[in-house]
């Protein structure tokens, strides 16, 4: 245990409270029980999902991601309630909700975002055509038998790639950088989500059943971004390949090649007019929706750009009892998920000049292309964006897209469709909490109730009994310091663990009749979280 806080160095506190499992960036809330009028300065963990910025939140994050890959991997019955459900996913939305998923609905290949602009649904002349199979109402794969009579339903490991840009060393910076697409590498990144959704659609189709997944983006040795996931239940192997050849995602949108405006010459807010103005001569931009209407006028126009999966693929079988295999699989799928993109060449120390400039290069091209129509980076391309508003910049999209450590990935780094496992992360980590909560109760460890505090408490009278606020770092002078917080978190933390740890011994020396949920756990479960 800590006990002379005041002699510890911030950098040491820092080392315990990672090794330890503690949040390093707690976040202070107020709490205020209206019944007794008691009140409590709570730390709760910020909840990162990035190793660079708490390791601890971040490991959780990720072990718990592992779980629910492990559980709807190999599931042999559907979900109850979803059977008769005919939109089994949403759109993928913003990177702060639980869950990506992704929409199976029967839309044309070439549909607008702003407005559902339809255009022709007729297939690209250089994309193959792709049979469309009866859908069983299904979610779990097809059930072989082996000659010596044994029953198994494999499943499959899948990584899906973009295409070249260039050749590239095993360093993974361009041979020629002078003749590196970063352009392409740059839009490609900027709309492989949606490239990544068509694929799903695509091979669902093809496949026959509502295929089910759970996917993880991460960066190549390129900087590009590829997707490992793990689905459910077995396709052949060619209809996966002629669905990755075949899907393709069409921006249709302004040109965003060549910038019409460079420097400090940039479009201006006009107040009378209600939009930006040329710098020079004052005219209006066209809106976003004029520019969409020019293009729909245009019987020539084409898509300003087209992503494609590239030529490499890889496609494993897997069969639940292969443990060792499954195991592998779910580590490797899990293992860059605390990392941002550009950490793919480790740190400042680790990373050479070559690969410095290659992300560099990638960076700058990613920070001025537009991620999406309301981007501010359409008025580089004389265009004014989506909702126009004063103020907006070119070169200050305050989407995470554009920043160095995400490269063009603003969304979510985890795909998972809806009918994995039924469950939100939220029903994941309670059932963690659960299993910790009964092999302490099998040794006759109470553990805090962990809703004891919660929001939704109310009184007789309908009013909520606790009241969860912000707190005033100018005018509070009952705050803890941050020395204060992590040394209790730590000191906390010891002593759950040591409990935890000799209630599981006690469990595994108590008769078997005492034991039996207690000592079903599953992989990775840690003490609770401080």
């Amino acid at each position: 245990m800590i006990s002379t806080l005041g002699h510890v160095a911030p950098d040491v506190l820092h080392d315990l409270a990672v090794r330890n499992g503690v949040c390093v960036r707690p976040v202070l809330s107020r709490l205020t029980d209206t019944t007794t009028g008691e009140q409590l300065v709570v730390p709760i963990p910020c909840g990162s999902t990035q190793e660079r910025q708490c390791p601890p939140c971040a490991d959780r994050a990720r072990k718990l991601r592992m779980q629910q890959c492990r559980e709807g991997w190999h599931r042999d019955d559907e979900i109850p309630g979803t059977d008769d459900d005919p939109a089994e996913e949403v759109p993928a939305a913003s990177d702060d909700a639980d869950e990506d998923t992704d929409t199976d609905d029967e839309t044309p290949a070439d549909v607008e975002e702003s407005g559902r602009r339809v255009r022709s649904t007729r297939r690209r002349q250089d994309a193959p055509d792709l049979p469309k199979v009866p859908m069983d109402n299904r979610t779990v794969g097809t059930t072989f038998t082996a000659p010596n009579g044994r029953a198994y339903r494999p499943s499959m490991f899948l990584t899906l790639t973009l295409p070249s840009y260039g050749k590239v060393g095993p360093d993974g910076t361009p041979l020629d950088p002078s003749s590196y697409d970063y352009h392409r590498a740059a839009m490609d990144a900027l709309h492989f989500p949606k490239l990544v959704d068509r694929f799903w659609q695509n091979l669902r189709r093809c496949a026959g059943y509502k295929v089910q997944y759970f996917a993880t983006v991460e960066a190549q040795r390129r900087l590009a971004p590829h997707l490992h996931a793990a689905v459910r239940g077995v396709i052949p192997r060619q209809t996966v390949k002629d669905v990755a050849a075949a899907t393709y995602h069409q921006l249709w949108s302004p040109q965003c090649t060549e910038p019409v405006y460079v420097g400090d010459d940039l479009p201006r807010w006009d107040e009378l007019a209600g939009g930006y103005t040329d710098p020079l001569n004052g005219a209006p931009l066209p809106t976003w929706e004029q520019a969409l209407d020019a293009i729909d006028a245009d019987p020539a126009a084409t898509p300003a750009h087209v992503v494609k999966l590239g030529r490499q693929l890889d496609y494993q079988g897997i069969i639940a009892d292969a443990e060792d295999k499954v195991g592998k699989a779910i580590g490797y799928l899990t293992k860059y998920l605390a990392k941002s993109i550009a950490d793919t060449y480790g740190d400042d120390d680790s990373i050479t000049t070559a690969q410095a400039i290659h992300l560099d290069r990638l960076h700058r091209e990613v920070r001025w292309l537009p991620c999406s129509p309301s981007c501010s980076n359409w008025l580089r391309f004389g265009v004014q964006p989506k909702d126009a508003e004063p103020g907006m910049r070119p070169g200050w999209c305050p989407s995470k897209a554009h920043d160095r450590h995400h490269l063009g990935l603003g969304g979510r780094r985890v795909l998972v469709s809806r009918q994995w496992t039924g469950k939100t992360l939220a029903d994941h980590r309670a059932d963690r909490a659960e299993v910790v909560r009964q092999t302490l109760a099998a040794a006759g460890v109470d553990m805090p109730d962990t809703d004891r505090y919660a929001a939704t408490a109310q009184l007789e009278d309908g009013s909520p009994r606790f009241i969860w606020s912000p707190v005033d770092r100018a005018n509070d002078d009952d705050l803890p310091t941050w020395h204060g917080v992590l040394t209790r978190g730590i000191n906390e933390r010891i002593r759950w663990r040591t409990e935890y740890e000799q209630a599981k011994q006690r469990a595994a020396n108590a008769p078997p009749a005492d034991t039996r949920s207690a000592t079903d756990t599953t992989n990775d479960t840690a003490a609770p979280a401080a």
